[in-house]
């Protein structure tokens, strides 16, 4: 069995992890760091200290309605993508242990479009 990082737990949650194939498992988040626990696989675990996350980005639809999923993204190991029942709950508990200017709303579909059709007229004028 892994040993948590945390000395207090503030919330347990059913989550799935995005990492290669979905993970399920649990979500633990404490005042030491996020943890994330697979439910059969014990060796299958993720744990992020909270001085070490860099960015929390939440994917927002329908105006704050649902959020289908949050990624974490480490100062040095990448980004990790989660997803729970009530992740708005668990952003919350996020937001107590993050500075609130961390966490971001990721972009839009029309966003990225646009920043890539911007990127393709950039090109064409750069190649003139």
């Amino acid at each position: 069995m892994v040993q948590s990082i945390n000395t207090k737990v503030d919330l347990v949650i059913s989550a799935n992890s995005y990492m290669g194939m979905t993970d399920y498992g649990k979500i633990m988040i404490g005042d030491k760091g996020f943890e994330f626990y697979n439910e059969r696989d014990t060796r299958k675990f993720v744990q992020i200290p909270w001085d070490e996350v860099d960015v929390v980005i939440a994917s927002i639809l329908f105006k704050g309605k649902w959020i289908p999923r949050y990624a974490i993204k480490t100062k040095k190991n990448g980004v990790y993508t989660f997803s729970s029942r009530d992740a708005k709950k668990v952003l919350r508990t996020i937001r107590i242990y993050v500075d609130e200017n961390k966490i971001v709303q990721s972009l839009s579909f029309f966003d990225v479009m646009k920043r890539g059709i911007k990127n393709l007229s950039k090109r064409k004028n750069n190649k003139k």
